[in-house]
């Protein structure tokens, strides 16, 4: 029985054709997800290779490389979050972080944008990435900006 308190999450998750399966189990990345949440919402969550995310990057933001990930909000309560998994891989190895930990972030990330979170300014990103902290913590993930200057998206 669902929890009252906690916002309704509505969740199709997606593998893009050149991803054979989700890259963990579907129940995470619900939990990812469904952490983040502050109202309700309908989202999809996209596992793309590189190619995919090169071209979605490009058509949307102008910018020719494949990015960790993408948020695109369309009403107050829906959106698609698309996740670049040789993106992500390649950072959590870069980064020393283990991927499902990289991955969880990222999640939280591009759920956090669905629902009108922003970093373009700098209090906006210190909240952000406070909340985004606090999240993790409570998943027993670490500090993804401790030691490290990279952001997502």
């Amino acid at each position: 029985m669902p929890d009252p308190e906690q916002p309704l999450l509505t969740l199709d998750i997606q593998c893009g054709a050149t991803i054979p399966a989700c890259p963990v189990d579907r129940r995470r990345v619900r939990r990812w997800a469904q952490r983040a949440l502050q109202r309700d919402a309908r989202l999809t969550i996209r596992f793309v290779g590189s190619r995919e995310g090169r071209a979605l990057n490009r058509t949307y933001r102008g910018r020719d490389y494949a990015t960790n990930v993408l948020t695109f909000p369309y009403d107050e309560d829906s959106a698609d979050i698309v996740i670049c998994l040789p993106v992500v891989t390649r950072e959590a190895r870069s980064q020393g972080k283990r991927f499902d930990h990289h991955l969880a972030h990222l999640v939280i990330h591009g759920v956090l944008h669905a629902q009108g979170f922003d970093h373009e300014q700098e209090d906006e990103a210190a909240r952000m990435e406070a909340l985004e902290v606090a999240l993790l913590r409570r998943l027993r993930i670490p500090d993804p900006y401790r030691d490290t200057d990279t952001r997502p998206g």
